[in-house]
């Protein structure tokens, strides 16, 4: 029997706070469990209740831990420490620990390009929607899709370009006003004789 591949990987994407609290939890869940026969379990954490007492068992596992990846409740969680909070990336047991490591650093190292270096709990709920922007393009519904910083920064970062007009050379003086004011008569005379 062929293997389950798939490209869903991250099962949560958490940012909490030393003392155990949230600040900010996305949980995915595979997008084509259909069966029982899928190597990915449904959700594992469907209720807040269950989120609430992973988070709470993970801080306390890793608050003394110095490595940086670990086993926990049958996942793979890649985790970084920055200033008061802690940024995790879970995975299923089967999943890469390299390939969850590098989602956690492009985590980390876009948060310090858009918060200027200042990661810490005050600033990442100040900038909340930058943050939730910035997971939103590193993973979406448990696929990754961008680990480079730079990219990721740039693309949360600038606003969208519709068209906008460069209004840098218009002349608003009194004389540009009214060479406007003849142009766009022109313009109405001209296609009103072609309509005609």
């Amino acid at each position: 029997m062929a293997p389950n591949l798939s490209l869903f990987s991250v099962n949560a994407i958490l940012i909490l706070s030393n003392d155990g609290g949230r600040i900010l939890a996305k949980y995915f869940k595979p997008p084509h469990t259909s069966n029982s026969t899928t190597r990915t379990p449904e959700n594992p954490y469907p209720t807040l209740k269950d989120q609430k007492a992973f988070e709470k068992g993970l801080i306390e596992k890793t608050a003394k831990s110095t490595a940086d990846i670990i086993l926990y409740d049958n996942h793979v969680v890649v985790f970084k420490p920055e200033s008061d909070v802690m940024l995790y990336v879970v995975g299923g047991m089967e999943e890469n620990e390299m390939l969850l490591y590098h989602v956690v650093l492009a985590l980390r190292d876009t948060l310090q390009i858009l918060l200027k270096n200042s990661t810490d709990k005050r600033t990442i709920i100040e900038n909340y929607d930058l943050v939730s922007l910035a997971i939103e393009e590193i993973v979406d519904d448990g696929v990754i899709l961008e680990t480079d910083a730079v990219a990721i920064a740039a693309r949360v970062s600038k606003p969208p370009q519709h068209d906008v007009p460069n209004i840098k050379n218009i002349d608003l003086s009194e004389q540009g006003l009214l060479n406007a004011w003849e142009f766009g008569k022109k313009q109405l005379a001209e296609r009103l004789r072609q309509g005609l």
